[in-house]
């Protein structure tokens, strides 16, 4: 996939990167941080044109983080209509609401395999848009710069720079769950300690 979708945007050049990032925002499985990586690369050995392939790849996927935002906040009436929403989780909408900003920045290119659905939960928690977009578009550009720049700064050595972001996301990923989980579990343990200490009313 990624040697055909590579071989692709080296003939027809920036417009169809950005139709790749832009799928890939919508949650299409396709290797988009490999070949922000190779662009980065091919960049740098004159192959391709750098400034073309980061606006291109910005427009695109950020156009596509946007339709994913819509699709959340459209949905929104339909699942309230449906679902009885409990307590819990209009309690996680507000937390979420509160941190959004950082969600959405962070997923973009640090925690990315939450990226799609973090634009769907955007959506549906009721944020503004363009506090969605601001912080979307810095975390997009962000991402954008630092991989394909890791490519440019590698060269041909841009498969091996590829490998390795592959298995630090998938660590990245793993220690946020772990992290998540604990954090969790103390918070429900602060909560029923509070619960056994609270005095009753009279």
């Amino acid at each position: 996939m990624s040697d055909y979708l590579l071989t692709q945007i080296i003939n027809y050049g920036a417009p169809l990167f950005g139709l790749i990032l832009f799928l890939a925002a919508l949650g299409l499985p396709l290797p988009a941080s490999i070949l922000l990586v190779a662009a980065g690369a091919f960049s740098q050995q004159g192959i391709l044109n750098g400034f073309a392939l980061a606006t291109f790849g910005l427009v695109g996927v950020v156009a596509g983080d946007a339709i994913g935002f819509g699709m959340g906040f459209y949905a929104r009436k339909w699942v309230s209509d449906r679902i009885e929403v409990s307590p819990t989780w209009k309690n996680a909408r507000d937390t979420f609401k509160a941190r959004a900003g950082m969600a959405v920045f962070l997923t973009r290119f640090l925690l990315t395999a939450l990226a799609v659905p973090t634009n769907w939960i955007a959506g549906g928690s009721g944020i503004p848009f363009r506090r969605f977009l601001i912080y979307d578009t810095l975390g997009e550009l962000t991402w954008i710069l630092l991989y394909g720049g890791l490519g440019y700064l590698f060269g041909s050595q841009w498969e091996l720079v590829g490998e390795f972001i592959k298995n630090f996301g998938g660590l990245i990923m793993g220690l946020f769950i772990v992290g998540a989980g604990v954090w969790l579990w103390n918070k429900r343990l602060k909560n029923i300690e509070n619960a056994k200490h609270k005095v009753p009313e009279t």
